[in-house]
Order: structure tokens, then sequence, then C-alpha cells
């Protein structure tokens, strides 16, 4: 029923009629609800009409018999309701009904009413001053105790007996839903175990060729293991669907735990060896695990994405499958915007507070009254402190229902069965009115699908190479290209996955990766727990030599041999449990559990005390107990599953091949994904142009809707860069061109029926120059705002030449940069390089001695100021010769916040800190560059 009144309503309304009503009634019981509610609603403002709310009672009476009805009566210490109270117990008794005492509760205690009046004044679109009525009387609504209510029932003391007696009619819980995992197919004969080991064995034949001893023994104890916790049907509807995307021709890749499994390796669901790898299959599944495996599938992000999953509701269907949801909360911007509104604030003063996280000028720990403050509003504003309380009560609260970004769940049995459903914002689309944890919680199974923006880039490459006649098999890459390896060395790394961000370009050098498990390592460390853990330095000075490998014991060498003796990954603790300790699989991946288990101290001391005392038995000494017990609790704060880090570095490795041997279809792919991963467009061009790439400006007589491969080293943008074109109006140019060539601008004005504003922007952007009778930008811009649109009585005259001067470099890099955020051209701080000679060029910094003063300037491509960092913050400036990382301490931020924070261009005095192969500038002074030609600069700012 809840399914029906929310499909049929709009977002956020629900519609139920009697009809419904009377075909879902069995087994509910019905309260007649407060003032809203049908029954109440004809007893309230003016004379009561006992008849219309006498004929309602009936007709529930009739629909859910006697026996179901119960008659509310509430009370909420105000005028009238005495009354009210009388006349709803006259109508019990005419029906012979029960009457319950309730208190209809919108809050939990007497002081959320202010939070609750200020929801109710969003819900209504109106603001606190003029709210009126619909605000509540008093702050009587909330959670009372048992002594309060039978004081407010004292004369009614039938009223709250029957409350307790409906109490203990209502033996519906949550445990049993009864939901249940699909079954999979299975012919007369087979099982879905035969099934499952068939389908593993014949791809263990595929992945191993001979399939090893070792293999053989970890497929066998796996299958068992599956066998016996009745998961092989899930296993198979995993495959179904991987295989599925196989048959389309779509990247697939398990990733998480699960690829610390065989049988998902053999049955292609993952693509990470865990035999070879020696990883633990117990970070997956374990021996007792009541709750069912967890397989996250990355898939290309976009249209073969959404492929995937419609294909999972049309085998579903009706109502089989389903989304499931995640509860959006209020978050400080958002609590302060939306109570803000309520309380009728500056609408500069929310905006302000708004951009200020954005501009890295006020995290998290800056006191809220400090940052309405610097927004503007004035300390002794009236409203600043019932602001800051209604903003803090706010935060953390429900906002919306929104869509989880890839959990799926599939039943045997319709959904609405089970759980309520509601339509999604996306067409096509069912969703749970659950998130994914209370779907867990209930055993309800979830399946994510999950996009990933580098799969779309690859798959887009390796469309292109196999259409040029270069196709590429990511299967038989090899995992020991020394190009790829050099080039990780030097950090060279804009657009690569997981390996681009300053971190990660600031540790290659100091890593110089060689191998594939370098890869897989770098990944993992570059990430804020091993931050916050202070694990990255010791790795690294033990790698290089500057620091002994410590093992803690001797027994953990083998565990902890491949990172020196640095845990980072979480099998790796699972298998420190089980040497010093003798835990089981399922006993260490308990502890993992407690870890992970939103860092519970409960939980954690306990799995804690079971570790000590397992350590006594087998005569550990205190001493090193201690030792054991801190390293596994301050893992507690950046565990991270080795497989999924192996699972990470293929992508990794396999976007950085691509970009060595493949470049100019890599760049294509990365250019028609955006946005996505660390830099804009404009920088990954700026890229492809300092590694050899030609860049070819938009053309209307060449481009096509995206950009394209020209030749192995010239690309050429497509019509949909140019921000204002409309992709309809991209394809439509490339179809009409495909149909016949444009003989002159006149005809593709006519032939294309582009609007004025359209046509404006091609021209600015030098985009109809290639046309006849358009000699250059400004001729165009001219012509196309005198040229008619439609065939008409003058269509055939062209229009006369005027001799106009032709756009110079700076007017052509402002129109560039207006139309585009971007340029083919020379990068901005080639003009201002003869302006400002001083300035050191990104590409010479590495000459320069450890401290020497130097003068660095580029266009402001990244602000960051990590919570990991103290205040610092981290810039990244951009010039033709590459990028210059600047490193800001907060002290210097304070003083230069507005510079830069505000200004595109910037001109940084400080010194060179040049170790161990990574450059970077101290700043000692910021000052704005002034370069008016280009004003709007997307930067990747404090994310």
């Amino acid at each position: 029923m809840l399914t029906r009144a929310k499909l049929r309503a709009d977002k956020g309304q629900a519609r139920v009629t009697w009809d419904e009503l009377e075909e879902f009634s069995g087994g509910l019981h019905v309260l007649t609800g407060d003032e809203e509610g049908p029954v109440r609603r004809f007893l309230g403002n003016g004379e009561p009409d006992v008849g219309a709310a006498a004929a309602v009672l009936g007709k529930l009476v009739q629909i859910y018999g006697g026996d179901h009805v119960w008659v509310e009566v509430q009370r909420h210490r105000l005028r009238g309701e005495r009354l009210t109270g009388r006349i709803l117990t006259e109508l019990a008794q005419a029906h012979r009904l029960p009457v319950v005492a309730s208190n209809g509760p919108c809050a939990a205690r007497p002081e959320g009413r202010k939070v609750l009046d200020a929801f109710t004044c969003l819900r209504n679109h109106t603001r606190l001053d003029f709210a009126g009525t619909l605000l509540t009387r008093n702050a009587e609504r909330h959670l009372k105790a048992g002594q309060e209510m039978e004081e407010l029932f004292a004369d009614q003391p039938e009223a709250l007996r029957n409350t307790l007696r409906l109490a203990e009619q209502l033996e519906f819980t949550l445990e049993d839903l009864g939901y249940q995992f699909p079954r999979y197919a299975v012919e007369p004969g087979e099982s879905e175990d035969s099934i499952l080991r068939r389908e593993t064995y014949a791809g263990a034949k595929r992945r191993y060729g001979k399939i090893s001893g070792p293999v053989r023994r970890q497929l066998e104890h796996e299958l068992d293991l599956i066998r016996r916790l009745g998961f092989s049907g899930y296993f198979l509807i995993v495959w179904q669907i991987t295989e599925f995307a196989r048959e389309q021709g779509i990247l697939a890749q398990g990733r998480g735990s699960a690829a610390n499994s065989a049988v998902c390796y053999s049955l292609g669901i993952t693509n990470v060896d865990p035999v070879g790898g020696n990883l633990l299959f117990e970070r997956f599944l374990s021996e007792g695990r009541s709750s069912w495996p967890d397989i996250d599938i990355d898939l290309p992000s976009g249209q073969r994405r959404e492929a995937v999953i419609q294909e999972v509701f049309r085998r579903y269907q009706p109502r089989g499958a389903a989304m499931t949801a995640n509860v959006i909360t209020y978050r400080t911007k958002s609590a302060m915007r939306e109570m803000g509104k309520v309380l009728d604030l500056p609408e500069e003063v929310l905006g302000r507070f708004s951009d200020l996280g954005g501009h890295g000028d006020a995290p998290e720990t800056v006191e809220l009254r400090e940052r309405l403050e610097m927004a503007g509003l004035p300390g002794r504003h009236p409203r600043m402190g019932i602001a800051i309380e209604l903003c803090q009560s706010a935060v953390g609260l429900p906002r919306h229902l929104g869509q989880h970004s890839g959990g799926m769940i599939i039943s045997d049995r319709p959904l609405d069965t089970v759980v309520p459903l509601e339509n999604a914002s996306m067409p096509g689309r069912v969703v749970v009115q659950w998130d994914k944890d209370d779907c867990a919680d209930l055993g309800i199974v979830k399946v994510d699908l999950l996009g990933l923006g580098m799969l779309s880039a690859i798959q887009d490459t390796l469309q292109i190479c196999g259409e040029r006649g270069r196709p590429v098999d990511l299967a038989q890459l090899p995992k020991d290209d020394p190009a790829v390896f050099d080039m990780l060395c030097r950090a060279d790394t804009i657009g690569l996955f997981q390996v681009e961000s300053r971190a990660q370009m600031a540790t290659l050098p100091r890593m110089q990766p060689r191998v594939f498990y370098d890869i897989v390592i770098e990944t993992a460390l570059i990430r804020p727990g091993p931050i916050v853990g202070k694990m990255v330095h010791p790795y690294l000075n033990r790698r290089n030599g500057r620091e002994p490998i410590d093992w803690i014991d001797d027994r953990f060498k083998p565990a902890l041999e491949r990172t020196l003796g640095v845990p980072l990954f979480q099998e790796q603790v699972l298998r420190m449990a089980m040497v010093i300790a003798d835990f089981t699989g399922s006993e260490a991946e308990e502890l993992r559990r407690a870890m992970s288990f939103h860092r519970s101290p409960e939980r954690m001391n306990r799995v804690m005390g079971k570790l000590r005392g397992a350590m006594t038995e087998r005569g550990v000494e205190a001493a090193l107990q201690e030792r054991i017990v801190t390293a596994i609790q301050s893992f507690a704060l950046y565990g991270f599953p080795e497989s999924h880090a192996i699972s990470f570095a293929l992508i990794a490795y396999a976007s950085a091949w691509l970009k060595v041997h493949r470049m100019a279809e890599f760049y294509t792919g990365l250019i028609n994904n955006q946005p996505m991963g660390f830099y804009s467009t404009a920088t990954l061009l700026q890229d492809a142009k300092r590694h050899g790439i030609r860049v070819l400006p938009v053309c209307v007589v060449r481009s096509g809707a995206e950009c394209e491969v020209v030749s192995d080293c010239e690309i050429r943008l497509g019509l949909g860069h140019l921000k204002g074109v409309a992709h309809a109006m991209a394809q439509r140019i490339v179809q009409c061109r495909l149909e016949s060539p444009f003989r002159s601008l006149s005809d593709f004005l006519q032939r294309t029926k582009i609007p004025l504003d359209e046509r404006r922007l091609l021209a600015q952007a030098g985009a109809l120059n290639a046309l006849p009778g358009a000699a250059h930008r400004r001729d165009a811009l001219w012509k196309a705002e005198r040229l008619p649109r439609e065939q008409d009585l003058f269509s055939c005259l062209e229009v006369p030449e005027d001799r106009l001067a032709r756009m110079s470099p700076v007017e052509r890099l402002q129109a560039d940069y207006e139309t585009q955020h971007l340029t083919t051209g020379p990068h901005p701080m080639f003009y201002l390089r003869e302006t400002f000679p001083d300035l050191w060029r990104a590409a010479d910094l590495p000459q320069a001695a450890h401290g020497e003063q130097v003068m660095v300037g580029g266009l402001v491509i990244c602000r960051q100021r990590p919570g990991t960092a103290k205040g610092h913050v981290f810039l990244s400036l951009e010039d033709e010769t590459g990028i210059s990382n600047v490193f800001v301490p907060s002290s210097t931020f304070e003083q230069f916040r507005l510079v830069i924070t505000q200004e595109s261009f910037l001109r940084i005095q400080g010194r060179v800190q040049n170790q161990d192969g990574v450059v970077s500038v101290y700043a000692l002074h910021l000052e704005g560059l002034p370069f008016a030609p280009v004003s709007e600069v997307h930067s990747h700012d404090f994310r």
C-alpha cells in the first residue's frame, strides 16, 4: 500500500484511496489519528461536524472491523481539547470501540520544539515570522514518561489500559519480512552448488591454464564453505550480471574483499589472482558468518552502467529489483542555509557562509558564531543565538531520501510485499525507502553496481584503439613495462587513476615504483587513514634504507614482509592475529569488523580482551602483547583491504600503460568523460601538449560531437566541448555535414537552423573559420549576426565583406576561455612571461638548490586544505611548462587569504624544497598576477 501511494504521487508525496485501505486491511490495526487524521479533522476549527466524523469512523469500522479500530485521544494541555476528547469518547462508545491514550509525539524532548517549528516552516515554504497557526502551540508533543501520561489521563485510566492492550497485540517485528534472495534457475538433475562448481572450474582453466595443487585446494576450500553457508546462488547471480556486461562489451571488475576469492577470480567477477597474490580468503568469507557476502562491481559510468542496471530491472520485474536509498542528512552548510531562510537572515550572509568552506576559509573546527560573523552577520544580531541553536540541532537529521550510488537489491518475489518502494528521480528506476545499512541489518541482500569514470575513459580509449587498427587487450598487458614505471617515478601522472593527486605526485619520486605491487602500496598509502596513523614516512624511510625494518615479532615477518613491517592492509592484521593468538579465520574477521564497526570502543575492547587472553595462553610476554595491541588499535584508524588496493592498482596500471603507448587515444577518452578525477579539461589538454600531442580547435567542418583522434599525435576537440552548445545541436551539425559538406557560412546556418546564441558562440570560439565566407573570428561574428537564419526572400544573398581587424592573440585567448574554459593556443602564462621575467618556469625548478629563494607564478589549478594538514594549504600553479607545487603554512594563508582564494593567477616568493626528487616551494609572500583576459578558470578547490 505504501508503495502504491508513493509510485503514483509526486516526489515526497503519498496518496492512498479508500479502496486500497480495504484491499490491504488484513492484519492491520487502525488509530484514528490527531487533528490531521480522517476523524479528528472534522472536530477541529469552528463548529464540530460530529456527523461527518461519525460517518468516517463507521467507514473505518466497515473496512477493518470493530476489533481493529482504536479511537485516539491526545492531550497537549490546550484549550478546547477536553471537549474534542469528550466527543471522540462518545463516538467510540456509539460504535463500541476502545479509546486509546496517545501523545502524538513529534519530538523526543520538549526542547525539540524549536527545530520542529523550523522544519514546519520549510515544509510549508514560509518564514517563522509568517508561519502563524502552522506552528505548534506549545512544547507538549514529545515522548512522555508513563507517570506523566497517567497524570494527563487520570480521568480516563481505561484509555491507558487500552493503549497497553493494543501494544501487546502488535506482534509484528522486522526480524523476518519474508525476503528471499532469488534462486538461480537450474535444470532438472542439477543444483546451484553443482552449477557453481562446474562454472568455477571451467573459469579456472581459462584463468590458470593447468590447475595447480594450491589453486585446486583453495577452490575446494571456498566451494565447500560457500555450499555450507548456502551462498552458491548468490555467486551465480553476481556472475550472471558480470557475464551480461562481458557479452555487451562492457568492462566490469569486482573490487573490495571479493578479490580475495579464487572462486570470484575463476568466474571472472574479479581480476585479482588471490592464490598468486597470497591473499586471505577469510577477509571475504569465513565460517560462522551470518551476513551475506559483499561483492562490489565497478562498471564504466554513464550509459554502459545504466544498461547493466536496466538489465537487472528487466530480469527481476515486476518489482523484483530496486535501488537502495541513501538518507541525506543536514550538514553545517545546508543546515545554516535552511535555518537561515526560516529566520529570514540576509541571503547574502547565507551565501557567504556557504562559500566560506569552499574557499578554505572556515573549516569545521571554526566556531559557528565566528563563521557567521565572517559571513557578515553582526555579532549582536538578535537572531544570532537562535540561528546557531537551530543549525546545531538540525545537523545530522534527515534532509531527504537520495539514491545510493550503485546499491541494488533483488528478490524472489515482488519487493513491495517486503519493503516500501518509490520512484527515483531518474526515469526507469525504483528505490527502496530504506538505506543500505537498514537493508543489511534486516538480511536484505545488496549488490553494488558502481560507476567509475576512469573505466568509462578506458573503455572509450580501447574502442578508439580498435577502430584505428591498434587494438589493446587489457588482460594481456605486461605488468613490468619499464616505460610505465619510468613515467610513474617521474610523477608524470596527470590523468591517471588513483595516482594523479598532488600528494601522490609528491610520493612517487620518493617511492620509485618498479614492480606492480609498488603501485598497490602507493594506492593504499596516500589516504587519510595512513597519513593520520603516521605510516607514510616510516614506510618510505624503510624503503629508502633510512630506518631499520621492525617486524614487532619475527612471527609477523611473512605477513608484513611486502610492506616492510608497516601494517597497511586489513588482511595483514588478520594474519597477525591468526599467527600470534591462534585465531581462526572467523575470529580474525571478528577483530577486523570490530575495528571498522563505526569505531565502537565497546566492541573493540571486547575483542581486544579476547586477543590478550589468547596471547597469554600462548605465552606471549606482556610487553610484546602491549606492542601488538597498540599496533592493531592504531591500525583501526586506517585499515584498507589489500584486495581492494590490488583491484585499483590494476586500473591505475592500465591507465598508465595507455598514456605511454596509446597517448592520443587515451587523452581523447579522458576528455570525453569529463568531469572526473583531479584536473580540469584545460589542464589535461596542457599536459597532452607537453607530451607532444597537437590539440586542434573546435571546427564545424571537421569536429565531431566529441573529441576525436586525428593521428597518433593529433586530437581535435568536439563541438560539445563549447559551453552553451547543446549535445543535440552538436549531433545535428555533424549529421548535416555527413549529408553534404557545408558550402558557405550561409549554407551552414540555413541547414542547421542553429539559434542565434549558439551561432555567436561558434563564431567567437573560431569554430566557423574554416567555412567559405568566414575569414576569421570577428568576421564570422559579424556575418553570423547579419545573415538570415531561415530560408527567406533574401537568403541567397551573402553579407558584403567588411574589413574588420582580426582578433589579437590575447583576444583569441580571452574568447577561448569565455567559450570553453580552455585554449588550444599558447598557455596564458606565455603572455605574462615577458612582463614578469623573474618568474621561474615549473620545468626549471628541479635545477634550483634546496633552500634557494625563487619567484614562481602561474594559473591556480588546485587549492587544498586537507583535514590532516593542520590548517596548511597546498597550491598547484600551472604554466606553459608544467605544474609547480606550493606549500602555504597556515599563518601565511591567514595573511594572504583573499589573494589565495580570489585570484586566478598568483606570483609567489618562496624557498625551494628539493629533496628525494620532490620539488615544491615554501611560500613566504603571495600576490595576484593581473591578467584580465582570463578571469573565469576551473580549479580543484578545497575538496
